[in-house]
């Protein structure tokens, strides 16, 4: 599925079992929320903090995927077509960036 059908999908789903999109202030309070559970996985998980017991059955795959569909939301409310925008950032990436990370002497 690419992006333009995950955006499609998202706004069915709105449609058929949501009442309407949450505001794009209270989507962007709720991906700060997302972000901040699955930085809570990995922090534990692959850092240094200590992981609790009721975070060992987390699942760091849902909360990416929480956090995609609210990125999925925000584009939908504000006319964005994330495909089209991925698209150009993974080009002026591959343009500004092609030797950057081959010259980094921490990266090797």
């Amino acid at each position: 599925m690419n992006l333009q059908n995950s955006q499609q999908a998202v706004d069915s789903w709105i449609k058929e079992h949501g009442v309407r999109y949450f505001n794009e202030l209270t989507n962007m309070a709720q991906l700060t929320e997302e972000v901040g559970e699955v930085a809570r996985i990995i922090a534990r998980r692959y850092g240094e903090q200590s992981e609790k017991e009721s975070d060992k059955n987390k699942d760091l795959g849902e909360e990416l995927a929480d956090v995609v569909f609210v990125v999925l939301c925000l584009a939908n409310q504000t006319g964005i077509d994330l495909q089209e925008a991925f698209n150009k950032k993974m080009d002026k990436k591959t343009k500004r960036d092609h030797d950057r990370h081959h010259n980094n002497d921490k990266l090797k």
